[in-house]
Parts: C-alpha cells; structure tokens; sequence
C-alpha cells in the first residue's frame, strides 16, 4: 500500500492490487469535504443523524464527520462496512488532522481504527461508532434505519459487483423515507442501477477532478 501526496497536500492510499486510489489524487480531504459533508451530511439541518458508509477505508469520511458533528452539535451514529482493514502502521502514516488544522483529534483518529470491530462505541458525546468487518455483498444492513448513507466503494471499472441493481436496493431498504445516498461516481450505469433500485436521481457538481456526483433519494 502506497502512501501518496494528493494535490491538497492530503494524503491517499493506491492500491496496487486493484491499481486504484482510495481518494482522489485531486485532493483526498477535498473530495471527502466536496461529496460527504457539504452534499451529504449538510443536508440535514438537525439531528440525531444515523449514517451508513460502504467502505471504511482510511477512516477520512468518519473522521470528517466527526469533527463537523463537534462544529455543529449534532447527535451521530455512524455504521461502517469493510472487508479489509488497513493495519495501524499504515494509518499512522497519513496526515489528516496534520492537514486540517485539529491536532486535539490524532487520537480519536486513530481509535476509530483501534475499537473492537461488529461492536457500538461512544467516540465522544457528538459520535456514536461501529464498523463491520463483512462484504456489502453478504451483509444487510437494518431496514429503514439511516437517514443518510455515504456509498464509497471503489470505482465500478475495479469493483463492479458493488454498483448493481441489488446492492442499491439493499442501501435502498436501509434508509428511512426521505432519506439520501451521495456518491462520487456519476456513470450511467450507475445511474441506471439506482433508478432500477427505487431511487430518484439529483446531478450534483462534482470535487476537483471530476465533473459530477450523485445524490440519490427514496421518496
């Protein structure tokens, strides 16, 4: 696993198995900010808010979350699934909270990473944490439970199983009415998967880099 310098002076990982970025070389804690926090989680004028993310990954949308959950005094649960888990040495490597300016977070940082996995956590009074150690593909998360759900798998040209018309309907089923999935990825396909899914569609401006996202609702 490669620790790279992306254009924001933030840090991603490039897996050379799937030879593919875990964040945009456009900037990782730009794209993050751009996709999950200002077209995802601002959405919601008042909490609690509970949040599933496919794809735990480096722990950057988490940690986000976090602190903008600390800004703004909001009540989150957030759920997260992964199927490989990078190891601590490697998160230990990367500079988020060097990079956003909140030093005080190094260590809940890192204890998203540390806690027991498949268990609920109370990281501080705003921030309410489990992970999943499963695949997408296996697990089904609790029905009509989530108000928001960040979809941060890896692209549809490395991982197409994750972008179908039945992995949508379960992140589908997971949310509550009105609620909303955000994604970076705009294809077609994509799309076409949601919308066969149940979902109505909103184009939104994409990060640096790329020319649109998703945000995806069950009315």
């Amino acid at each position: 696993m490669l620790v790279i310098t992306t254009q924001d002076g933030s840090h991603t990982l490039f897996n050379e198995t799937l030879n593919e970025f875990y964040h945009s070389d456009k900037g990782a804690i730009q794209e993050s900010k751009h996709v999950f926090v200002k077209d995802g989680l601002n959405y919601f004028s008042q909490s609690p808010i509970r949040i599933f993310e496919v794809g735990f990954g480096t722990g950057l949308n988490a940690l986000l979350t976090m602190l903008e959950a600390e800004k703004q005094n909001l009540s989150i649960y957030y759920e997260t699934i992964e199927l490989h888990p990078l190891v601590i040495e490697t998160i230990k490597e990367l500079n988020y909270t060097q990079q956003l300016g909140y030093e005080f977070c190094y260590g809940p940082y890192h204890t998203l990473h540390l806690v027991r996995w498949n268990e609920e956590h109370q990281i501080n009074k705003h921030f309410s944490f489990k992970k999943i150690n499963s695949s997408l593909l296996t697990y089904t998360p609790q029905p009509s439970c989530f108000e928001l759900i960040y979809f941060d798998a890896f692209s549809p040209e490395q991982q197409p199983e994750m972008w179908t018309k039945e992995v949508f309907r379960k992140m589908f089923d997971a949310l509550v009415r009105n609620g909303i999935l955000v994604t970076y990825c705009s294809k077609v396909s994509v799309q076409q998967a949601m919308k066969e899914a149940g979902f109505t569609i909103d184009k939104l401006p994409g990060a640096p880099g790329k020319r649109e996202m998703l945000r995806a609702h069950k009315k």
